[in-house]
């Protein structure tokens, strides 16, 4: 009983995200406006009207530089609990030597991608 109970609040919140999303979208069908007509189906980019078609081609470098950035994205995101971890064991001990290599050997692999990166042109716009 005791174990369970310990999750009343998780549950709680999730529960109460979920209703506040269905009503949120059960209260903007309701009460929200129906005008239809040709103004509001065109399509609306910052106050712009819609240039060309939407089926225009991006160089493939910019999809390779938004996937180099999400790669050290997560990578200072699992810097972080490493760190809090590390900082706890004891030092100069054999598992704080094994935290070390674990986390050179990730920042290590890291350095070479972007490495090869750079050198593959891979942040260049010219």
């Amino acid at each position: 009983m005791g174990d369970t109970a310990s999750y009343l609040p998780v549950i709680l919140i999730i529960a109460m995200a979920i209703g506040f999303a269905i009503v949120n979208v059960v209260a903007s069908m309701l009460l929200g406006p129906r005008v239809e007509g040709a103004v509001k189906g065109l399509a609306y980019e910052s106050g712009m009207d819609a240039i060309g078609t939407s089926r225009k081609r991006f160089n493939v470098r910019f999809y390779i530089l938004a996937m180099t950035f999400l790669v050290f994205d997560v990578e200072i995101i699992f810097l972080y609990p490493w760190a809090v971890t590390f900082a706890q064991l004891e030092p100069r001990s054999a598992e704080a030597l094994l935290f070390l290599a674990r986390i050179g050997f990730f920042v290590g692999t890291s350095v070479i991608a972007y490495v090869y990166a750079w050198r593959k042109g891979v942040f260049r716009w010219d």
